[in-house]
């Protein structure tokens, strides 16, 4: 088993064909047939399973795929520095998107000025895409608002955060200080899309108490909601941190729902196979002395 029949091994599972992957790495058909064979063989497992001329990966496979993604980043990584002894490297942070816009600009901005050589690319999609980015070895680590699922990736937790429920000085409810959940089925909710923390989190806490509600507006973003609040459209559920300058100049009115507290912690979260190098442990350390 070599670096080469993983690259194969990846190829195919990401494109689901043989000859897709052939294509790609610019190899015969044949060749990428003979390294999952070999592969196979090597380990006394079936890695695909061959259903209406595409190609499904098995359990094993997706156990061996997972290693797979990380032994070849590895590798990777390896070339770069001993080949480039000068060069100090790069990462990938993935962030959801009320952190990429409340918290991750100012600990990049943090990171550089003392690692000035050193590139940090940055990807910001909701947490169940940066869960999945995750998986895929996409990003080198990440920092979300929501729960991530995935029993292969490692949370960390570093930061309290609190939603509001936020409206416009037009709004019915301007003024009200608290409500009661029996009240909430009549409130027109403008809220993240599914997938997002916010959103789970949320949807989370109306279940546990039994209370209906119901979504207006499904925004991909929370510029969308504080927009939509300001002109009283409904009630915006938010990060408090991301409407915080609109609640001191009086432009937003922040009220709580009866017994229920919408607390939740930001999380540093990374694959259990992913190998964690100074520079990301410098990241890490900067997120936890925030």
């Amino acid at each position: 088993m070599t670096i080469r029949h993983l690259r194969v091994f990846i190829t195919v599972a990401d494109l689901g064909s043989m000859t897709a992957a052939a294509n790609v790495l610019f190899i015969s058909q044949p060749t990428v047939s003979q390294a999952i064979s070999e592969l196979e063989t090597h380990y006394g497992i079936k890695l695909f399973e061959r259903l209406a001329k595409r190609l499904y990966i098995t359990q094993n496979g997706s156990q061996l795929l997972s290693y797979a993604r990380h032994i070849t980043a590895l590798v990777d990584e390896m070339e770069q520095v001993i080949k480039n002894p000068e060069e100090i490297g790069s990462m990938t942070i993935g962030a959801s998107l009320t952190i990429g816009e409340c918290l991750l600009p100012a600990l990049i901005s943090t990171f550089a000025k003392k690692h000035p050589h050193f590139q940090v690319n940055a990807i910001i999609k909701n947490t169940l895409d940066i869960e999945n980015l995750i998986a895929k070895n996409t990003v080198d680590l990440a920092i979300v608002e929501g729960l991530v699922h995935s029993a292969d990736i490692i949370t960390e937790s570093f930061e309290n955060d609190e939603l509001a429920l936020v409206c416009g000085k037009e709004h019915p409810l301007h003024k009200v200080k608290t409500i009661s959940p029996d009240e909430l089925a009549n409130i027109n909710f403008i809220v993240r899309e599914k997938g997002s923390g916010t959103r789970e989190l949320f949807e989370n806490a109306m279940s546990a108490n039994e209370i209906k509600w119901r979504p207006a507006w499904e925004c991909n973003g929370s510029d969308i909601i504080k927009s939509a609040a300001l002109n009283s459209i409904g009630v915006g559920v938010i990060s408090k941190r991301l409407v915080q300058h609109e609640l001191d100049k009086g432009l937003l009115h922040a009220f709580q729902i009866e017994g229920i507290e919408l607390k939740r912690k930001f999380s540093i979260a990374y694959h259990k196979n992913k190998y964690i190098t100074k520079s990301m442990k410098t990241f890490i350390s900067l997120c936890k002395n925030l």
